[in-house]
């Protein structure tokens, strides 16, 4: 595991959502409810290692952002961590004063640890959102069509929907996700899936060290869909895309395209990899620790 400073960028207000824990894009709003933050004072701020954008890319764009936007600044000096542990033991040592985390994640992690809050400070962000995809080798194109297949029928007969609310939206967020068993095949072709567990409940590795959850869930009903078996892989956020490219595993569970178009939508996406339909949408929020 890795940890990389990142030296400081000015980040709009508008942009100040996008990108953490990852990339972000979304909504807006009239130029005249943006606040002011010109004389905000500087936060070290936590966000999870993107998939590909590089520090510099990320710094090029969101200077361009701003110049377009003519919003007001606020300053912050970002810190990628390659692990959600690692992020969260950055803030509560101090190193950072905010982590960016998807809303499903800051409830999960609030109720699991009463240290945390969620920042209100009276500045707003506007509304930014990510959609979650796999990520497959652009080589493995049957791969991708398939998962963009039965994501498809999945979305139409209702499945995802009813996943989604049993393992994200409403779980009893205080209690550990439970493992669902992966149905197998005999002599069925397997598929490498790798996750990080870097985002409970949506991608959960439990304390014994095994995936569960949603993750496990919907792997399980896209294995017997495919009629294919699904092996789990466990693996770092910051290794999510060597793993893949290196072929130690053929899909990531978890990438990122920004909802909206404040952002590039490939922005994190690495050379030869293609990125499935989505099948999970979530908001950008941000956590401190409770005074």
């Amino acid at each position: 595991m890795k940890l990389k400073k990142v030296a400081k960028v000015l980040l709009s207000c508008l942009m100040a959502g996008a990108l953490f824990t990852g990339c972000g894009g979304g909504g807006d709003k009239p130029a005249a409810d943006k606040p002011a933050a010109d004389n905000a004072p500087e936060v070290k701020l936590g966000m999870i290692t993107h998939l590909n954008a590089t520090e510099k890319k990320m710094e090029e764009i969101l200077k361009t952002v701003q110049e377009e936007s003519g919003v007001p600044l606020s300053k912050y000096v970002i810190t990628y961590y390659d692990s959600l542990n690692l992020m969260n033991m950055g803030i509560e040592s101090g190193s950072v004063d905010q982590v960016s985390l998807y809303k499903s994640v800051a409830d999960y992690v609030i109720a699991n640890n009463n240290k945390f809050a969620i920042v209100n400070d009276g500045k707003a962000l506007v509304a930014m959102s990510d959609n979650f995809c796999f990520a497959v080798r652009k080589d493995d194109a049957q791969l991708k069509a398939d998962l963009d297949k039965v994501i498809g029928e999945m979305k139409a007969d209702g499945t995802l929907d009813k996943l989604i609310n049993d393992y994200i939206t409403g779980v009893d967020k205080g209690q550990a996700p439970p493992a669902i068993e992966i149905p197998m095949t005999d002599g069925a072709e397997a598929i490498k899936v790798g996750v990080t567990g870097d985002l409970p409940p949506l991608d959960y590795v439990s304390a014994e060290g095994k995936p569960a959850g949603f993750n496990t869930a919907l792997l399980a009903e896209i294995a017997k869909r495919l009629g294919r078996n699904v092996e789990v892989v466990d693996i770092d956020s910051g290794a999510r895309a060597t793993a893949l490219t290196s072929k130690n595993i053929d899909v990531i569970f978890w990438a990122i395209v920004p909802n909206g178009d404040k952002m590039p939508a490939d922005i994190d996406k690495p050379e030869g990899v293609e990125f499935s339909v989505p099948y999970f949408k979530d908001d950008v929020t941000h956590l401190k620790l409770n005074k």
